[in-house]
């Protein structure tokens, strides 16, 4: 369990948390600044091989919000991009200027298969992270704190690591039993990084706080990982069944339970995630796509949290934005983390959303 005396300055932010996922309070809302950029990918090759600028390139978005009024607590990464744990497998990448790290060349069965040799201490990625959070010791404030490199869920690194053949594979009946040990190795290895990014950064087993790449974060106090699966969204519900739901939910359950990321839609796997015990909250990429009520009523229906950015309407100005929100929560009895897609202008107006956020919240 985190401790009040780990980060001082949080203490206040993380004591709301630890209520909020208590079933007491209002809801939660990390606001951002109308400037800030989901990523800052200026000179981001230079920045990607040198942890000293990453880490000064990402205290200045984090800088950003540090002060403004809102549920957040302030956290920082590496910004190392969905190909950390499957480089760290040995997958090549490209990195080009503008562009978040691109994967190479998949990876043959039998390099695959020996990724379970691999000593990740002695990985260049791994390294790079390490790096970047000593710096953040050092020289970093104590509120404000440092949290995962991405980590993707175990379908998504075996599609990384394998590519598209992996889709033929499981359509194939003929190799089910490859694409079950391609699984248990990317289980495996997902599990062996998580476990040692904890160890770095002092966290427990069983929970995090985590800034799903952006510079607020929210304290899971029974969830000790997340994962983003984008690409199961391409997969059939049965597949899903078949050959994803059973590795992820272990993946998950080995911390304690876990967060949730993936883009696109998928309604079976949205309603899937959320009847699993132990996915503790969902974050969706393209909210747009879906219909808020019928995710809030599921989500209320099985105790998951929406911890998400949630579309805003045509025309729709922040204060008709939560005036909607907040009435779909009050109408469902939903949990929500609200990363809101309509942006104050000013502190002040952050200080006016954050109350009437909570307002609209309690129950």
């Amino acid at each position: 369990m985190i401790s009040q005396a780990q980060y001082p300055n949080s203490a206040q932010k993380i004591e709301a948390h630890r209520r909020f996922w208590n079933g007491e309070g209002p809801c939660l809302i990390l606001i951002p600044t109308p400037n800030i950029e989901l990523y800052d990918l200026e000179g981001y090759p230079e920045r990607f091989e040198n942890p000293q600028l990453m880490w000064e390139a990402e205290m200045r978005r984090a800088e950003l919000v540090r002060d403004w009024p809102t549920d957040g607590i302030p956290t920082v990464r590496p910004s190392l991009g969905v190909i950390f744990i499957p480089a760290t497998m040995g997958l090549s990448y490209l990195i080009h200027d503008g562009q978040m790290p691109w994967p190479g060349e998949s990876l043959s069965r039998e390099t695959i298969r020996r990724c379970r040799e691999i000593e990740i201490t002695q990985t260049h990625l791994i390294q790079l992270a390490e790096e970047f959070y000593r710096i953040h010791r050092h020289s970093g404030p104590n509120d404000m704190i440092a949290y995962h490199a991405d980590t993707e869920g175990v379908f998504d690194i075996a599609h990384l690591v394998y590519g598209n053949e992996i889709f033929c594979d499981m359509a194939d009946e003929s190799q089910g039993a490859w694409i079950h040990e391609l699984m248990e190795i990317c289980l495996d290895f997902y599990v062996r990084i998580v476990r040692h990014l904890k160890g770095i950064l002092g966290e427990t087993n069983e929970s995090m706080i985590h800034g799903h790449g952006t510079p607020q974060g929210v304290y899971f106090p029974t969830a000790g990982t997340r994962i983003s699966e984008d690409t199961v969204t391409l997969v059939s519900p049965k597949m899903v069944d078949k050959f994803i739901l059973p590795y992820l939910e272990r993946s998950v359950e080995v911390f304690g339970g876990g967060f949730v990321h993936y883009c696109g839609y998928h309604e079976t796997l949205f309603e899937s995630l959320c009847r699993s015990p132990h996915i503790r909250a969902i974050d969706l990429g393209n909210s747009d796509m879906h219909d808020l009520r019928h995710l809030f009523e599921c989500c209320a229906e099985t105790g998951t949290v929406l911890c998400s950015r949630v579309a805003a309407l045509d025309g729709e100005n922040w204060r008709e934005y939560l005036r909607r929100v907040t009435g779909l929560i009050q109408e469902t009895g939903a949990r929500c983390i609200l990363r809101p897609m309509a942006a104050p202008e000013n502190r002040d107006e952050c200080a006016e959303m954050l109350e009437l956020w909570h307002e609209g919240t309690i129950k």
